[in-house]
């Protein structure tokens, strides 16, 4: 294999992991990338070397732990990037923008413009929450075909009156989030605040969420279908700069 061509296949190699939940057994390896065997083996070698693969003791192959040094510097960096087009949402709205991912199987927040009003919302940059309870929550499960496996595993803990506790009300929820094209937290987490998010792509894939976040009367003021527009068009520009996707606005 020539070198770019390695690092090209290392990497499908990576994301073939990554596609079944960090763990694979060689043949889901194989079956996922179209590889030899002879082939993810030499390149599986060379990933057990340097970290960023592990072997079980069932000799499935998982993510290594030196993924998570360059997940963070690169979990950072985004975080910088989407600074402007957070200020974007924020003159858009008027309230506090956030961008959110998927860690596990929780939603951490990875950056933040403030509102400049004199009441605002404030969610702490780092701050790891329960998916369900959240507009940003709901848009990354909605693109989740195991959004049920992870809302069993995490519970869904009641924040307020209106957190929807049940996997089968959720389930529905994501449906109406995939139809929309945004999700709703209308006093879900906290009682008096709303949230609209909106996804960010990478290609066809969810990779992160953007919310406005403000008081319920604030929010419950405007018109959501307009403004969840206008953030799309904002969030839709944000992944094609970052991960070079190109998603049509809806």
């Amino acid at each position: 294999m020539s070198g770019v061509q390695s690092v090209d296949r290392a990497l499908d190699v990576l994301e073939a992991l990554a596609g079944h939940g960090g763990e694979a057994g060689l043949s889901e390896i194989a079956a996922t990338t179209g590889l030899p065997y002879g082939t993810i083996h030499r390149l599986l070698r060379t990933l057990l070397a340097r970290g960023y693969v592990r072997q079980e003791s069932d000799r499935r192959y998982a993510l290594g732990g030196a993924l998570v040094r360059l997940g963070g510097a690169a979990e950072g960096m985004v975080g910088v990037w989407a600074r402007p087009y957070l200020a974007r949402m924020v003159e858009l709205s008027g309230e506090t923008a956030n961008l959110a991912v998927l860690e596990g199987d929780f939603v951490v927040y990875v950056a933040q413009v403030p509102s400049p009003r004199r009441l605002r919302m404030f969610a702490e940059v780092g701050r790891r929450v329960p998916a369900h309870s959240t507009a940003v929550g709901k848009v990354l499960l909605a693109d989740r075909a195991d959004a049920a496996a992870i809302l069993e595993r995490t519970g869904m803990p009641r924040r307020t009156d209106q957190t929807i506790t049940s996997v089968e009300g959720m389930l529905a929820e994501l449906e109406a989030v995939r139809e929309q094209g945004y999700a709703l937290d209308l006093g879900e987490e906290e009682t008096g605040v709303h949230c609209l998010a909106v996804p960010v792509h990478d290609g066809d894939r969810v990779v992160a969420s953007m919310s406005v976040s403000g008081p319920s009367d604030r929010i419950g003021a405007v018109d959501l279908a307009e403004l969840a527009r206008g953030m799309r068009k904002i969030a839709d520009d944000f992944g094609s700069e970052v991960f070079g996707s190109s998603v049509a606005a809806g």
